[in-house]
């Protein structure tokens, strides 16, 4: 008997639903016939890839061994579909679907001029971007959600690429009625105004300014990127951000770029995807060249079953 992608399927469903009924209905088969395929898959490798507790299958360790590898191989073969659907090159046109996850900074300030080049190139694409933190955003990636993603921080998980896409300068303001200058000391007794802990870019300002701050005397903790814009401009303290989120407050005298003592700030915005993901045509066109992988770890699990 021949493994067949039906019975990845299946398996797959009945691990993200607990049971062969519920299965079916997320994939539109019948229980009888999820329940065929499981026997078959079991059957092909000769051991149980569930636990039976009660009407309820919860995953063992031959089946946790197996579950993203196959979860892998269904989105490759549905990757392979889009991918031979669009013939290669986006500016012929071919039909081209693109689904990424970018935090905050980067989705809404780096990737839409970036995207409406793309549809101009190739009209007939599609770009589904989802905005979230730099872990929900990891973590979309990890489940194979997204063809990529790119965050403002560090990329802690293992079994991930991560490659360096680019450099962004980033600044220090407040309202115009603050002084233009300030020193070590008066930064150090300053309020700042922060992201939530996961956020890259509060993780990027803490790696930027606490070397020479040694700490933060009073900070304002805000969910988003606009919140901390707002809150400076109301003079409830500093911020440390992106220069192109200020373009704009920039540009209408709203807030002022502080001179400090502090060495020029920047970050590196990263590339993150999952070894399993094919690179699909239209992702070089959309984010250019990127770079060598800096970090390429293998999870071994990955090639414990298949």
């Amino acid at each position: 008997m021949r493994l067949t992608l039906r019975q990845l399927q299946v398996f797959v469903a009945i691990a993200d639903h607990g049971s062969t009924t519920a299965a079916g209905q997320a994939i539109a088969l019948s229980q009888s016939a999820s329940s065929a395929a499981l026997q078959e898959l079991e059957a092909h490798f000769g051991t149980p890839l569930f636990d039976r507790i009660g009407r309820r299958l919860a995953l063992n360790g031959h089946g946790r061994a197996l579950l993203e590898p196959a979860r892998t191989l269904l989105v490759n073969a549905a990757d392979l579909e889009r991918q031979l659907a669009a013939g290669g090159d986006p500016s012929q046109g071919a039909p081209l679907r693109l689904v990424l996850a970018a935090s905050t900074t980067i989705g809404n300030y780096l990737l839409p001029p970036r995207i409406a080049d793309l549809l101009r190139q190739a009209p007939q694409a599609e770009v589904d971007l989802r905005i979230d933190n730099s872990a929900g955003v990891v973590a979309a990636v990890q489940r194979l959600d997204v063809d990529a993603g790119l965050i403002e921080g560090p990329c802690h998980e293992r079994g991930l690429q991560v490659t360096a896409w680019q450099q962004d300068p980033l600044v220090i303001v407040a309202a115009t009625d603050a002084p233009a200058r300030w020193s070590l000391d008066e930064l150090r007794r300053a309020r700042w105004l922060l992201r939530e802990p996961g956020s890259g870019t509060r993780e990027a300002v803490e790696q930027a300014l606490l070397p020479h701050l040694r700490g933060f005397a009073q900070t304002l903790q805000l969910g988003n990127t606009e919140a901390i814009k707002q809150a400076a401009i109301a003079g409830l303290g500093l911020a440390c951000l992106s220069r192109h989120a200020l373009e704009e407050p920039l540009a209408l005298g709203r807030l002022r770029v502080l001179e400090t003592p502090l060495p020029a700030l920047q970050r590196t915005l990263w590339l993150v995807r999952h070894p399993g993901k094919q690179w699909l045509p239209g992702l070089q066109a959309l984010l250019g060249e990127v770079g060598q992988s800096i970090r390429t770890p293998v999870d071994s699990i990955h090639r414990h079953f298949l």
